[in-house]
């Protein structure tokens, strides 16, 4: 017999504790105590930016409880995120909202990013927190690091890509935060000043890179970079660029400095992938007192039958190349690019030589080029056949793993703000809610509220 619904008038009173409708388990009642040890000293730094005067203003803690929430979720619409909070009572709850309190407006959000927030770089810091956190609970060992980044697509049309002579900066529709950043930027612009300009660019957001490797389609993008402590892939500094791999690389060293100075980290040993191979970059890592596991970026093979560099005979006292059959390769010592010197040989030894058309059968002459930091890279060469660099090498897959489960748990695949403070406040929003997790996942115990190695 099918039953019926009979009552027809909703109970007056009810007794409702939101405490004890969360559950035991349940991943916010987890990173509750983490957040708020995190959060401490919040108002605190925030106090500066706030007036004296007018109208109380909105608990910036509420706000960042919120934000964690959206990116842990996937939920990076404030608009959304203010219903989804306003609707669901774990999310309430971790907000420390009661079921009649009013969920801020999504309007508030924009103002205080684009603001205070902004202003006082607090994502930076709540980011920093987590880590000492993490460091705190014995998650970070400080010896291994791993480097690497990903395309995250901005939120541009990569079907209105222009050239940049074809834009008017100067239209009403281009008096945007992210066009006036980026030519704020320009105007700054010194010591890489002489590099050549793109030659496609986004009119809405022109600090995003023209790139074709996120998803093997051209796009403009952001490159989130990641430099994570091997041992429980803690992600240990994040950093905003545009997806071009000559600013990745470069945010590396920022990204290493940065530990060293604020949370006194300094890695034994570096892991990345090729791209981070080349003779500049080895150079700086070795001297930075840091051994590189790094594949060296070699383009010095030939063609099969054709001798390469690897055949010829470096004598460094002498500073010459030797060819196999005994003959010298000098150079001038002009360095062409800022990087790399070139060694010729004479037009005479390859013009007798009977080696002349496995060597250099399309000139009169075989030349070698030399980058000025080849011995870095012959250094960082002796490694790689090492345990320890085929170790770091099958390590270097966490950081990567941080990217897979950041697109697919997070679903964090495309830019939500524009402009490259825009990015690192995602970028930021995405490792602190990272970072949170591992954390949870390692120290949380079931029967405990608060773990113990947060206790201190």
């Amino acid at each position: 017999m099918m039953g019926r619904q009979t009552v027809d008038q909703s109970q007056l009173f009810y007794l409702f504790n939101l405490e004890e409708q969360i559950p035991a388990d349940h991943l916010l009642r987890r990173l509750n105590p983490i957040v708020t040890r995190v959060l401490v000293d919040l108002r605190e730094k925030l106090a500066p930016f706030y007036s004296d005067i007018g109208r109380p203003s909105i608990d910036p803690e509420l706000m960042i409880r919120m934000l964690i929430v959206g990116y842990c979720y996937g939920i990076r619409f404030e608009r959304k995120l203010c219903e989804e909070v306003k609707l669901h009572l774990g999310y309430r709850w971790f907000c420390r909202l009661e079921l009649d309190d009013k969920v801020p407006d999504h309007s508030t959000f924009s103002v205080n990013r684009h603001g205070r927030f902004r202003d006082s770089d607090i994502f930076r810091q709540v980011f920093e927190a987590v880590v000492r956190a993490c460091m705190d609970a014995g998650l970070v060992k400080g010896e291994g690091f791993a480097v690497d980044a990903s395309v995250i697509e901005a939120d541009a049309s990569r079907y209105h890509g222009k050239a940049p002579g074809e834009i008017d900066w100067s239209a009403p529709e281009r008096q945007t935060r992210a066009v006036a950043e980026f030519l704020t930027a320009l105007d700054d612009e010194g010591a890489d000043a002489d590099r050549k300009p793109p030659k496609v660019i986004s009119p809405v957001d022109p600090c995003s890179a023209w790139t074709a490797r996120a998803n093997k389609r051209v796009q403009f993008g952001y490159g989130l970079n990641y430099l994570i402590d091997i041992e429980y892939a803690v992600i240990v500094d994040v950093e905003a660029t545009p997806a071009r791999t000559y600013d990745e690389v470069a945010a590396t060293k920022t990204m290493i400095k940065r530990t060293d100075e604020r949370l006194e980290l300094k890695p034994e040993r570096l892991a990345a992938d090729t791209a981070y191979g080349t003779g500049k970059f080895l150079h700086w890592v070795i001297g930075s007192g840091i051994t590189p596991h790094i594949p060296v970026w070699d383009m010095s093979t030939r063609e099969e039958g054709i001798l390469s560099r690897a055949d010829f005979t470096f004598d460094r006292q002498r500073n010459l190349y030797i060819c196999p059959q005994g003959k010298f390769l000098r150079t001038t010592g002009t360095v062409h690019d800022g990087r790399t010197i070139i060694y010729r040989a004479s037009t005479g030894d390859c013009g007798s030589c009977q080696l002349k058309s496995k060597c250099t059968p399309n000139m009169s002459f075989r030349k070698i080029p030399r980058d000025v930091h080849e011995d870095a890279r012959d250094a960082t060469r002796a490694l790689m056949g090492t345990p320890e660099f085929a170790k770091s090498r099958n390590e270097r897959k966490k950081v990567e793993m941080r990217f897979a489960h950041l697109k697919t748990h997070h679903g964090f695949e495309r830019m939500r703000l524009r402009g490259l403070s825009g990015a690192r406040d995602e970028f930021h929003l995405a490792a602190i809610v990272q970072n949170l997790k591992t954390l949870a996942n390692y120290i949380w115990r079931p029967l405990l509220d608060i773990p113990v190695a947060c206790v201190a």
